[in-house]
């Protein structure tokens, strides 16, 4: 219930307190209880500008003000800030991000699971530089594993909790002649398949794995080779060695399934799968809002969570999984604001499922984004006034005006923008600002709907996409090893956490020191 008087805003701040005082207490018991399982779930670009509109704008779309609301990985109760950058950059890639969160130890932007002695995009330098991920360890642990993306599964977030790359950009095979020294390298792509193999030299011939349960995301195209055309899109694969690595996927395990769209996906019997790769888009799978209108249908983060919740769950030892939204980033980067918000909200429903589909007692779910963007709420708009909308502000009794609040040019401002990027549009959708020359600058808003979803908002500075931006994210955590976030922490450090709470294997495969 929202509040409505003085004495309402009261009674719930001191609920609060009780609240915090409750957990505080169930903190120390939770600290020392082992974690079976473990779900990191990563909002790429989910910083926290991009938390706030959308708890307004999820509220918003449910008939409320929107600004009490809450997302679901928000009631969690242990919070933590992180602190995002490379060791090579101020304002930090996906690559060293996600290396960071899932291998324990910064390293530079565009490497992928290696340290920072890696120079990029050069082969020779990767030997003796890996790193071992809380994914690799929980294989090495006996446990079953998993990656769920709304990207390429072979994207940056995704590829950190598997591979071992010298350039986040060597997805396939064909894309190593863009590097200074592809070598003898594997692409990402084949790296899903050798996970065994390469765990097992990692572990001197000593370990007992079988490689990841559940793959499911897009970047199709990566695994097929280019004699073979795509059933969706009409267009040849994109690997030059020809392998097939769907239909290697399949060979590789009994009891193995290979899908690529909704009507696939909804058939799936986990009982009688063991190894799931599920690829539902040559590229990028769909925004959250355009998810409706694909050729072949695609499920929703939520569906591919909780999919992989089922399978992982036959393993009686536990379970590691790895869950991206990762067309949030990628919505900001177009400076389409709508979908970066309703891929967020998608996130949250997705956190919600993880958390309603496993055991509280023996399962650390942690919530954070790798990075976030320069995406800022600005203005002083009354309660309740669309996220998305033009700012309306108040008159000075405190009620709102009748009219848009204008700026010194005389024009209406939006509540929501981006201090770069391409700038105003208001007819293409998401990506499509890429092929739109760039427009920075003030534009006359009187006659725009801003709330329409192909409206790009104007920004400051003109770039080729709107960039990451350096701040603080923030960590949410439940379950056992919880109680470890806390206070402002260094990014690699939630892989310590997700480590000591499982009890893996800690300082694994940390070499070139």
């Amino acid at each position: 219930m929202q509040p409505a008087t003085p004495a309402d805003w009261y009674r719930q701040g001191e609920q609060l307190v009780d609240s915090n005082a409750a957990i505080a207490r169930q903190a120390k018991g939770d600290a020392k209880q082992r974690a079976k399982n473990v779900v990191l779930m990563i909002g790429d670009g989910m910083g926290i500008s991009t938390v706030t509109a959308a708890r307004i704008f999820a509220g918003q779309q449910a008939g409320r003000s929107g600004e009490e609301n809450r997302l679901f990985f928000e009631t969690f109760p242990h919070l933590a800030l992180s602190k995002t950058y490379n060791t090579n950059q101020q304002t930090p890639d996906s690559a060293g991000t996600a290396t960071a969160l899932m291998s324990g130890v910064k390293t530079k932007a565009g490497l992928i699971g290696v340290n920072q002695n890696v120079v990029r995009g050069d082969c020779s330098t990767v030997a003796g530089n890996e790193l071992l991920s809380a994914l690799m360890l929980a294989e090495l642990a006996g446990k079953s594993t998993g990656v769920v993306s709304t990207a390429r599964i072979t994207h940056a977030t995704p590829a950190a909790a598997y591979a071992h790359a010298m350039d986040r950009d060597f997805e396939s095979d064909a894309d190593g002649t863009r590097l200074a020294n592809a070598g003898h390298c594997e692409d990402i792509a084949s790296q899903l398949l050798s996970l065994p193999q390469r765990l097992q030299a990692l572990a001197g011939g000593q370990a007992r794995v079988d490689g990841l349960e559940v793959a499911l995301g897009g970047g199709r195209a990566g695994f097929l080779p280019r004699s073979a055309i795509d059933a969706e899109s009409g267009k040849p694969g994109k690997r030059a060695d020809g392998r097939d690595l769907t239909r290697e996927w399949q060979d590789n395990y009994p009891n193995a399934a290979y899908v690529w769209n909704q009507q696939q996906f909804d058939a799936l019997d986990v009982a009688q799968v063991d190894h799931l790769l599920g690829l539902f888009q040559p590229s990028h799978m769909q925004f959250e809002m355009d998810r409706g209108n694909d050729k072949a249908g695609e499920p929703s983060l939520s569906e591919m969570s909780l999919t992989a919740l089922r399978l992982l769950q036959k393993n009686p030892r536990g379970f590691f999984l790895q869950v991206e939204s990762g067309r949030i980033d990628h919505a900001h980067h177009a400076t389409n604001p709508i979908r970066a918000l309703s891929d967020a909200a998608e996130f949250a429903n997705a956190v919600r499922t993880v958390y309603e589909n496993t055991d509280p007692s023996e399962t650390l779910i942690i919530v954070t984004a790798d990075h976030s963007h320069v995406f800022t709420l600005a203005g002083y708009p009354t309660r309740g006034n669309p996220i998305l909308g033009k700012v309306v502000g108040n008159d000075r009794a405190g009620e709102p005006e009748h009219e848009h609040s204008l700026a010194e040019d005389g024009r209406p401002y939006t509540t929501v923008g981006y201090m770069n990027g391409r700038g105003f549009a208001t007819d293409v959708s998401g990506e499509g600002i890429y092929a739109r020359p760039v427009q920075a600058g003030r534009v006359d808003l009187s006659k725009v709907d801003t709330e329409a979803e192909g409206f790009h908002p104007e920004t400051l500075v003109p770039t080729s996409a709107e960039t990451h931006g350096a701040e603080d994210v923030a960590i949410y955590a439940t379950g056992p090893g919880a109680p470890l976030i806390n206070g402002v922490m260094e990014q690699h450090a939630v892989f310590h956490v997700m480590n000591r709470a499982a009890r893996l294997r800690g300082g694994a495969g940390i070499r070139g020191e």
